[in-house]
């Protein structure tokens, strides 16, 4: 073995260890191995496992933004003796650099033949004008990937997952290997939902908690049917002769922000996926704040810029997502009546959403008047729905009833009101109706 453009040698341990990670991130990828002479020749470490919670603690203190999404630390056996492997993968969020000096050239580093040595102005603005590879594009730095829980999805939804369909869909990239999305959706996924339980409206007891593991398929339906578990009855309606049964939260409204924190996070970050579960609400919260570009209120109007595209397209080929951008509006549109509405909130790296218990003697309007549907809401409404035709072709009553949570005689309503406006046209017989553009 030689020092190349992607592999460099360290007899020891060295606190500037850091700087080989960063100028590998930034550059092509590469491996460290700690336990390696400069001439080749293995001498390995003494405590391979001491060495490697300082090596792992030394990237995680001293590089900017957070790069072990794209790291991999493990000791391996060499001539006999240990050594320590540090993979490093390309970086999304290019350029890295040192916590210490920042975004300048003293702080940013690129790999030059055997060196890595500090990148110039130049090279460090054209790395912020293009960034690089989307993390769901990257190389996994595992490989030995099962899909399990991604057959059976595609199963049920009765389309095929051969090889074809994965490289077509991104799970394989162009050198023939799994990326990163294909970590995401296998049995493998590292990535974590944390779930818990509180007495009272603050975090001081715990009653519940749970992880939930594996391919993120199964991670959102082990989460759905813990929440559910606890989203508990509220007070009976009586309705005429009828007994109605309300959730004390919107099932609509948790699964569109339990896709919204699954889907839109930023797994180039290291960290978990959190729900906490209170007397009075249910808070989601992901990491990664907007993408670059696009502000709260663009959001909240429905604009929707996809930070893991390929992802979001997966889940909408499966019908786990019924349309782009319309995550934040369904979960609105459950909360209509209400007292307390659901609370969206950005940070520089996390966005959260706010679920708060429903009025125990509130009833859900359920009729297309103009009092229960303002003007401008039956106009989102209908924007919404040519939205879905645009995107699929076509429509069904029960699209319509899953995208705004209204039954089944106020879907046919909306969809009447569009064909006589004359913005959608009927097609099929009494049993099979559908609507087109």
């Amino acid at each position: 073995m030689t020092e190349s453009g992607t592999v460099e040698f360290k007899r020891e341990y060295v606190s500037d260890l850091y700087k080989e990670v960063i100028a590998f991130a930034n550059t092509a990828g590469g491996t460290v191995y700690v336990g390696i002479n400069d001439d080749g020749t293995v001498c390995g470490v003494e405590n391979v496992n001491d060495t490697e919670i300082r090596c792992t603690d030394n990237i995680k203190d001293n590089i900017r933004p957070d790069v072990m999404a794209f790291v991999d630390i493990k000791p391996v056996v060499m001539q006999g003796k240990n050594v320590l492997q540090i993979t490093v993968n390309k970086g999304s969020m290019a350029p890295y650099y040192a916590q210490s000096k920042g975004i300048r050239p003293e702080g940013v580093f690129v790999r030059r033949g055997t060196a890595s040595t500090p990148a110039t102005q130049t090279e460090i603005l054209n790395m912020i004008k293009d960034i690089s590879t989307a993390y769901e594009d990257a190389r996994s730095l595992e490989q030995n990937l099962t899909f399990i829980e991604a057959q059976r999805q595609f199963d049920n939804a009765g389309l095929p997952f051969g090889e074809t369909q994965q490289r077509s869909l991104g799970i394989i990239g162009r050198d023939g290997c799994y990326t990163n999305l294909a970590y995401l959706l296998s049995d493998q996924c590292g990535y974590k939902i944390k779930f818990a339980v509180y007495e009272g409206q603050s975090k001081e007891i715990f009653r519940d908690r749970h992880e939930f593991t594996g391919s993120l398929f199964r991670q959102i339906d082990d989460a759905m049917r813990m929440i559910d578990a606890n989203n508990r009855l509220s007070s009976p309606k009586i309705n005429g002769v009828r007994r109605e049964d309300h959730r004390e939260y919107p099932v609509e409204a948790i699964r569109e922000a339990l896709l919204n924190a699954v889907v839109h996070r930023d797994y180039a970050m290291n960290g978990d996926t959190l729900i906490s579960m209170f007397s009075d609400r249910i808070e989601f919260i992901s990491l990664g704040g907007l993408v670059r570009g696009v502000e709260m209120a663009d959001v909240m109007m429905g604009v929707s810029y996809l930070r893991n595209r390929k992802l979001a397209d997966i889940f909408y080929r499966l019908h786990l997502i019924e349309s782009y951008g319309t995550g934040i509006a369904k979960i609105k549109m459950s909360y209509r009546g209400q007292s307390k509405q659901p609370v969206f909130e950005c940070g520089p790296n996390s966005f959260k959403v706010v679920l708060y218990k429903t009025d125990g003697n509130a009833v859900m309007p359920d009729s297309d008047t103009e009092s229960d549907f303002p003007k401008s809401e039956r106009a989102d409404r209908e924007a919404e729905i040519q939205k879905f035709v645009a995107e699929r072709g076509e429509i069904v009553r029960r699209d319509v009833e899953k995208l705004f949570n209204v039954s089944s005689a106020t879907a046919t309503r909306i969809l009447s009101k569009m064909v006589e406006a004359g913005k959608l046209k009927r097609v099929g017989d009494a049993r099979n109706v559908k609507y087109i553009a």
